[in-house]
């Protein structure tokens, strides 16, 4: 099975990174290379430009594929199933304009000129409003094109918004909401290795931001403890041998943490260990 990744840019190291921590280490590096192995022999890796992703997966290039949900839109192939939002690389597409210009909504544009690279996207989006617009397609400096006359307004991503501010853009209207993702064809979604990835690359993300705590608790204390811990579902609560105590297992947000074990102590836990969490499968 092949999974393809962005081969350079802002979402390649995060998306090698994401298959590090899941485990799926890539084998010999992922720098200036085409394909990869990793440690399991039945998984390799494509590197493209994450706008192609895409098309690698529907042609069959890759099995599965991690890429914005912006450029899986762009490619307009409608065969992709997204599998897990994989919680970076987020940005927005928005419908901006000269801040004094004319125009204020999306119907001002009304036989206008839309300049951006994201044709099938804006084409789209302004169709869905009933809106015609003529859309000039370009390949970068977006927000300059209506200051030179070549666009009324264009549809950009953005981050933050500064680079709009610097070129006195201001936004009309949002276009499209994206994150980075893994994505699969539909015919290989019940696959079970598709279904490992998935369960990796989820466990992973399930753990940012937990912690594992472990403490030595009085058995009359229990209850008091159970009552304190904020973590997902009941702790855990396991015998010691030769000691009257139990030892209590849970897990919690990191931003619960420092109060969490003050109460603890308070109620009688001792010996508090916090760890970090590498996994979780829910």
């Amino acid at each position: 099975m092949r999974i393809a990744l962005p081969n350079k840019g802002r979402l390649h190291e995060p998306s090698v990174d994401l298959l590090e921590r899941a485990g799926l280490h890539v084998v010999d590096g992922a720098d200036r290379k085409l394909y990869a192995e990793t440690v399991d022999p039945e998984v390799t890796v494509l590197f493209a430009r994450a706008a192609d992703i895409p098309e690698y997966v529907s042609d069959g290039a890759a099995d599965v594929g991690i890429t914005g949900l912006d450029q899986v839109e762009e490619s307009a192939t409608g065969d992709l199933i997204d599998l897990l939002d994989l919680e970076f690389g987020r940005c927005k597409l928005v419908l901006a304009a000269p801040e004094d210009g004319d125009i204020e909504s999306v119907a001002d544009l009304d036989g206008g000129t839309v300049a951006t690279e994201f044709p099938n996207v804006t084409r789209d989006f302004f169709a869905d409003r009933d809106v015609e617009v003529d859309i000039a397609e370009v390949s970068g400096a977006t927000e300059l094109t209506p200051h030179v006359d070549i666009a009324d307004a264009i549809v950009d991503i953005t981050s933050t918004g500064t680079t709009l501010r610097m070129n006195r853009l201001e936004i009309v209207a949002d276009v499209l909401e994206s994150s980075v993702r893994l994505f699969a064809r539909e015919d290989v979604v019940d696959d079970e290795k598709v279904q490992q990835i998935e369960t990796a690359l989820a466990s992973v993300l399930a753990a940012d931001g937990k912690r594992y705590l472990m403490m030595n608790v009085p058995e009359e204390a229990l209850d008091d403890v159970k009552d304190v811990l904020p973590g997902m579902g009941g702790p855990t609560v396991m015998d010691i041998a030769g000691k009257e105590d139990v030892a209590v297992h849970a897990v919690v947000d990191d931003s619960d943490v420092f109060e969490t074990i003050n109460s603890l102590k308070d109620v009688g836990a001792s010996d508090v260990l916090v760890t970090e969490i590498e996994r979780l499968v829910e």
